[in-house]
């Protein structure tokens, strides 16, 4: 039996076989696409949720709610009569946060038998999920879910996010650019490099003219930004909204330039998906600064 239960939410965007394989389980974010709702227990294949998005179809998306959260961690630990160390997709970008928070202080004052820790990730998409890797690792080895709850916390802030979209008129939608921006950046073959700050928050940083400029452009920034966390980059996450040539292009780079064999690359899924769009590379790693 694990010392402590490692669970996250969906939006860690962690491929099932790896969570199968490290018994982690997940809250479902849910997200509706031409009037159907869709979860982890129900999805939409990731490829047809794409294609729909290509055609012209927006999806919206919903944050876990407390009661929903209460519910399944106190399945989850009951199940497996073990402690909880939830890591939690950004609060600069959901409630759903807040919502595990209120879930777990309700359970202490009902004096719930098992304790659930909750790190607020600050991270999204598969940086969410080295971030869950790293507690893994560190679960496996030994460590205390105190310790490994402490050294998140500690170390959060080094999983640095660096991405670039397709198209600006998801990033519009969701009011990451301005209409002019989006329309002019269109015309002009612009492709922004965005990253999500110290409070969790997505933050245009350049732009570029160009697909592979920006994906060149994204290791070029990955060059300055690991500095003395170099050797902690043993392995090298890449999601992708659909464009997995196009993220084995950007493992190709990382490879060719710094000798990191080992990547993880998955879909961005359709909770993040649905406001970055068809054709984004994201790129997560340790570094100095995000």
């Amino acid at each position: 039996m694990d010392s402590f239960l490692i669970t996250t939410d969906t939006t860690a965007d962690l491929p099932e076989d790896y969570l199968t394989k490290h018994n982690i389980d997940t809250l479902s974010l849910t997200y509706t696409l031409e009037g159907v709702t869709y979860d982890r227990e129900h999805p939409l294949d990731v490829k047809e949720f794409y294609n729909t998005m290509r055609n012209g179809s927006l999806p919206t998306t919903s944050q876990v709610n407390p009661e929903t959260a209460k519910t399944t961690l106190k399945d989850i630990a009951e199940k497996n009569q073990c402690d909880i160390l939830h890591i939690a997709f950004s609060s600069g970008l959901s409630g759903s946060y807040g919502s595990v928070r209120i879930a777990v202080q309700e359970l202490e004052e009902e004096n719930f038998p098992y304790r659930i820790l909750v790190v607020d990730s600050l991270c999204a998409s598969l940086g969410e999920g080295l971030l869950v890797h790293k507690a893994v690792t560190m679960r496996d080895q030994g460590a205390s879910l105190d310790e490994t709850a402490k050294w998140l916390e500690e170390n959060k802030l080094h999983i640095v996010h660096n991405f670039t979209v397709d198209d600006l008129n998801h990033l519009y939608r969701g009011g990451r650019v301005s209409k002019t921006a989006a329309f002019i950046g269109t015309i002009v073959n612009i492709k922004p490099i965005l990253h999500v700050d110290n409070e969790g928050h997505l933050i245009p940083l350049s732009k570029v003219r160009g697909r592979k400029k920006s994906l060149i452009s994204l290791v070029d920034s990955m060059e300055k930004q690991m500095g003395s966390y170099r050797d902690q980059n043993n392995i090298v996450f890449i999601s992708h909204g659909d464009s997995v040539e196009d993220a084995k292009f950007v493992a190709k780079l990382i490879k060719e330039r710094f000798g990191i064999e080992s990547f993880l690359i998955n879909y961005v899924g359709p909770t993040i998906g649905a406001h970055s769009g068809p054709g984004t590379i994201a790129l997560f790693y340790m570094g100095e600064y995000r």
